[in-house]
């Protein structure tokens, strides 16, 4: 955020975060008014979001919904939530490239509920295990990198109200992992 404010000359308000190892869009407001209105579009679940991971395993459906409740922490409530899936591409190695919509935005949503279904992300250390993480790591050439991506956004523009989508361009990894170990 500091970094972009210098860039642009202007403060910059985060309208959304992404965990640390996740890559791709970020979106960010130069206007207080803005900013407020993308925050309760956030809140209202209006504005659509699409992750892109590569994970482990094939999924056994080519999509499925998720609505495995989290808990931020160990005493805190449990809260409902919604992740739909779909399989992009099946890869090489019992690997494969899988969309995510979450439908809420739950702590750590996307990679609590592809673990939940057996297919954890390629260098999520934290939930699919260091053996698991450094063994793929090491065969992909993608080291400690986890294998997620913010891809899109598609929301209402605040200010003057068209239809506005945001798309990254595929990460790196993500693209030499999906390019290299394709099945046949």
């Amino acid at each position: 955020m500091k970094i972009l404010r210098d860039q642009i000359g202007q403060l910059v308000h985060v309208i959304h975060r992404l965990d640390r190892p996740t890559t791709g869009v970020l979106l960010f407001a130069t206007d207080r008014e803005a900013a407020r209105a993308m925050h309760r579009a956030f809140e209202n679940h209006e504005v659509r979001k699409v992750y892109w991971a590569v994970v482990s395993g094939h999924p056994a459906c080519e999509r499925w919904i998720c609505r495995e409740p989290i808990r931020k922490d160990g005493h805190a409530v449990e809260r409902s939530a919604e992740t739909e899936f779909r399989v992009l591409k099946l890869l090489r190695r019992r690997l494969a490239l899988v969309e995510a919509i979450p439908k809420t935005g739950r702590f750590h949503q996307i990679r609590r509920h592809l673990l939940h279904a057996g297919h954890p992300i390629v260098g999520d250390y934290r939930y699919a295990g260091i053996e698991l993480c450094e063994k793929l790591g090491l065969r992909l050439g993608t080291e400690t990198r986890m294998l997620l991506q913010a891809k899109s956004l598609r929301f209402r523009h605040p200010i003057i109200g068209s239809d506005v989508c945001i798309e990254a361009p595929v990460d790196p990894m993500i693209q030499t992992s999906v390019e290299i170990r394709l099945v046949s």
